[in-house]
């Protein structure tokens, strides 16, 4: 989810919340912290604070830690929401 509030500055904020019942390897969520800011420093935004939260869990503690596929799933589910982020105040 993505969650967007205009902050009345210059520049935009990113927020990552990743709960460790979403994900249990620490491991995948420090992936999905790195994966999260690099989209963000990359995208053009309005000046806003933005906050990415996971909404389900990624994967169980059964499952590979990170994976080129997980990434790529991450990669296009983030670009789509930060792509959809045009009207602050509205979770996405």
């Amino acid at each position: 989810m993505l969650y967007t509030r205009s902050n009345g500055l210059t520049t935009s904020r990113l927020g990552v919340v990743v709960a460790k019942r979403m994900a249990p390897r620490a491991v995948t969520r420090n992936m999905i912290k790195r994966v999260t800011r690099e989209l963000f420093r990359q995208s053009v935004l309005s000046a806003a604070d933005y906050i990415v939260r996971l909404s389900k869990p990624i994967n169980s503690r059964t499952d590979p830690a990170a994976s080129s596929q997980l990434k790529q799933q991450l990669r296009h589910e983030l670009q789509q929401l930060l792509a959809s982020s045009r009207r602050p105040d509205l979770p996405r």
